[in-house]
């Protein structure tokens, strides 16, 4: 597999062709050499160039730690063509998981949970027999063997999109399934795994998953302009416009607004909503144990053992992305929702840290978005 699809299958979401000029924004690079270990600044610059594009609108990436850089580009919305916000803020998508492992570690480091104890002992009921005893590790590392129901055809998630559905219908199918596998042997993932560890913390802390991840991770880590929307279908506060592009019958090329969305069902998993700041922030603060104990986070940068012989890349909450040319490694987490795509990294050596987010076009689908793949290339010199 060459470089770039070996990036692109980390990451995962559209790449397209064909970028509009317009002008960008960018903050020069400080700290780091120009060269060797340093930021590629040239790059960066290119990274977020040239938007909107057929792929995506608008893009902000932001650089921290012993490199500090930031740069935007696009427009806030096609309607208006009004110059995106650098800072403005979307859908965070599967980023949320890292809040959540963040969450569920603290309360491991403050003795309210167990690692090693079983899912079963803190939620009683909610497995069916025929699951053998599910440890939190293995829901934290995608390894528990419980199986997703699955998603819907776009037209139908589009339709629906302002409805209400309960996480827990999406608990319930997936459970009904059955077993794919004893929990440690494989790794799969899914949503699944981080919506019963909300569950977890509500049973375990008597509180809201959203109110106890502000009291425990987002206050601490000062991510101020992160929240949980629940069931309200706004991006609350300055943001730009999210959007998904959708080919008639006919062949010709729609721009569907797909701004308001209730999230209520990604709960734990993906309802979150932040700026490229705040998860720069957040990657940040979790390597310097700003919130959870270092023996804790420590779990964040281990990869289990697992016995399926395709192995395992993910750990509690990232994902372990070795370059096939540097030998580099950067701990990822992406997230993609309709309109939004964002992903947070810290270097192996924890240094340099990196968030970006794009008005992805085609959020959800195959391939890796440029800006992405590029950010992650300049930032981290894989």
């Amino acid at each position: 597999m060459n470089r770039r699809n070996h990036l692109a299958s980390l990451v995962g979401i559209a790449l397209s062709a064909g970028p509009l000029a317009l002008p960008c924004a960018a903050a020069p690079a400080r700290g780091g050499p120009a060269g060797g270990d340093g930021p590629d600044r040239t790059a960066l610059r290119a990274a977020v160039a040239g938007l909107p594009a057929a792929h995506a609108t608008s893009a902000a990436v932001r650089m921290g730690g012993d490199a500090v850089w930031h740069g935007s580009s696009g427009v806030r919305d096609l309607a208006t063509g009004r110059p995106a916000l650098s800072g403005g803020r979307f859908r965070a998508g599967s980023t949320t998981k890292v809040v959540t492992s963040a969450l569920v570690l603290r309360l491991v480091a403050d003795g309210r949970i167990d690692l090693d104890a079983p899912v079963q002992e803190y939620l009683p009921g909610l497995l069916s027999p025929r699951f053998s005893p599910v440890a939190v590790r293995h829901l934290l590392t995608y390894t528990s063997g419980i199986r997703s129901a699955g998603g819907k055809p776009w037209a139908q998630e589009y339709a629906q999109r302002l409805h209400t559905v309960d996480y827990r219908e999406h608990v319930a199918a997936g459970i009904a399934l059955g077993p794919a596998h004893e929990p440690g042997y494989a790794q799969r993932y899914s949503n699944i795994h981080y919506t019963i560890l909300g569950m977890l913390v509500e049973e375990v802390t008597g509180r809201p998953y959203a109110r106890e991840a502000e009291r425990l991770v987002l206050r601490p880590l000062g991510m101020r302009h992160t929240s949980f929307p629940g069931t309200d279908p706004e991006v609350p506060g300055p943001h730009n416009r999210g959007y998904q592009v959708v080919r008639g019958a006919d062949g010709a090329v729609e721009h569907v607004d797909v701004t308001r969305w209730n999230q209520y069902d990604r709960f734990a998993a993906g309802d979150m909503i932040s700026t490229t700041a705040d998860l720069e922030r957040l990657v940040r603060g979790l390597v310097r144990g700003e919130v959870v104990p270092r023996p804790q986070v420590q779990e964040m940068f281990t990869v289990p053992e697992v016995g399926d012989p395709a192995g395992a890349t993910m750990s509690a909450g990232l994902q372990r992305y070795v370059s096939p040319t540097t030998g580099r490694v950067v701990w990822v987490k992406t997230g993609s929702r309709y309109g939004y795509h964002c992903a947070l990294a810290v270097g192996e050596d924890h240094r340099r840290s990196l968030a970006y987010a794009v008005t992805s076009t085609d959020a959800k689908g195959p391939g890796m978005d440029r800006v992405g793949e590029a950010a992650l290339k300049a930032t981290f010199g894989l």
